[in-house]
């Protein structure tokens, strides 16, 4: 199938872009990397009148450290982020998500801030970016406003960013040091969307407990999730097996997957509770140093 007509634009500056989004109204969408957009609107599953590409605006992309902040810009690619050294050095969680992300060709394209505003629970990054307590950058007509994580996504492809909006950066604290973090992921094929993955990202006290949790699940309901019982559990505590364990069962149960045809719904909270604990017990290694 093919798309129904629309118009292209490709502003040069940010402030035209927001403008352009402003005059276009909500017939219009931001073209980012359009590895997500693209195929629904080829598939006839969405609809635009416009299409705004924010693909040559400079000053959107770009990894660096600053103020104790990752800062990514909206429109970095995700083979980007999965080559950037910074990355490797200070979040190795991102690096697992982005590697696993589809394959080389879209990761070539697609951009890390596409992948958040989606809004699609199948997507990858989102996870992560609850277990990192991530900040979300939006630019409108009103100005930038400051979005965290926590309040970002609202439901199946809705986000908390309004009409006229760009996502122009994502800022995430810089963990301290003795933390760690991993995303496992189960797919059917190499570069699919996942049946079930987790986030873990953990900082441990000088006692060798818990002094910070992170844990959240892609694809296992209409948003991702955080599992707040399983990141209460851990607080203070140990990094036993056994801890772990108790950990990873609470948030295979705060878990609402629909069956499909691949899997039932036990299979899903099954494997969301395996990879949970695998997810916790390389973030603690990687605490650790080993």
């Amino acid at each position: 199938m093919i798309p129904s007509s629309f118009d292209y634009h490709a502003p040069g500056t940010l402030a035209e872009a927001i403008a352009l989004l402003a005059r276009l109204g909500e017939g219009a969408k931001v073209l980012s990397g359009g590895q997500s957009l693209l195929p629904l609107l080829k598939l006839r599953l969405g609809a635009a009148e416009h299409l705004v590409d924010i693909g040559r605006i400079p000053g959107l992309e770009g990894i660096r450290e600053e103020g104790g902040m990752l800062k990514i810009g909206g429109r970095t690619r995700e083979s980007a982020l999965e080559q950037s050294e910074l990355v490797r050095a200070k979040v190795p969680i991102l690096h697992d998500t982005a590697k696993v992300i589809a394959d080389p060709l879209v990761r070539n394209l697609a951009t890390v801030g596409g992948n958040l505003a989606h809004g699609d629970p199948g997507n990858d990054h989102p996870a992560t970016m609850l277990a990192l307590d991530a900040q979300v950058v939006a630019v409108g007509t009103k100005g930038e406003r400051v979005i965290p994580i926590d309040q970002f996504f609202l439901g199946l492809f809705s986000t908390a960013l309004q009409p006229g909006e760009i996502l122009t950066e994502i800022r995430i604290p810089l963990p301290p040091p003795r933390s760690g973090g991993a995303y496992f992921k189960l797919e059917r094929k190499v570069g699919d969307y996942a049946t079930a993955a987790a986030a873990a990202q953990i900082t441990l006290g000088s006692s060798g407990t818990f002094n910070k949790v992170g844990i959240a699940l892609t694809n296992v309901g209409p948003t991702p999730i955080r599992c707040k019982k399983a990141q209460e559990f851990l607080f203070n505590k140990r990094p036993s097996d056994a801890n772990i364990a108790e950990a990873a069962r609470l948030a295979g149960e705060s878990c609402s997957p629909n069956a499909d045809r691949r899997v039932t719904v036990e299979y899903k909270q099954e494997m969301a509770r395996v990879l949970t604990a695998r997810a916790l017990k390389k973030a603690v290694e990687r605490a650790e140093g080993r």
